[in-house]
């Protein structure tokens, strides 16, 4: 399965999910589907990785780019819904240190509530 980006909302929150494959070939597409997420200053976003079948050091790079957007916005970004595969390579680069990491949707919504 390639790339997909669907955008839906949940408790007022957009909610981000990404499903498929996230490597060099289609980073460039997520990040341009991610761009407009904190175009708001404070903005709080959940991105659901529930669907995501991989991802590469490229998708890694557009994650870390939204935490930093997130940052310089005072906004918040959290990250749920990770496989056992894709929290795998999340622990493995270190970003499970750095990043906001909760189970499944309902947990996301209650850590930006």
């Amino acid at each position: 399965m390639s790339f997909q980006h669907v955008v839906s909302q949940i408790d007022q929150l957009p909610v981000h999910a990404v499903r498929g494959r996230v490597d060099s070939a289609s980073a460039g597409e997520m990040e341009r589907a991610l761009a407009s997420a904190y175009a708001q200053a404070g903005q709080k976003v959940v991105l659901d990785l529930s669907g995501l079948d991989y991802i590469s050091s490229a998708g890694l790079r557009v994650v870390l780019m939204m935490a930093k957007r997130a940052k310089q916005s005072s906004g918040r970004l959290v990250l749920c819904g990770l496989s056992a595969s894709v929290r795998e390579v999340f622990e493995i680069s270190g970003f499970l240190k750095i990043l906001e990491v909760v189970k499944d949707l309902p947990a996301a919504s209650a850590a930006l509530a």
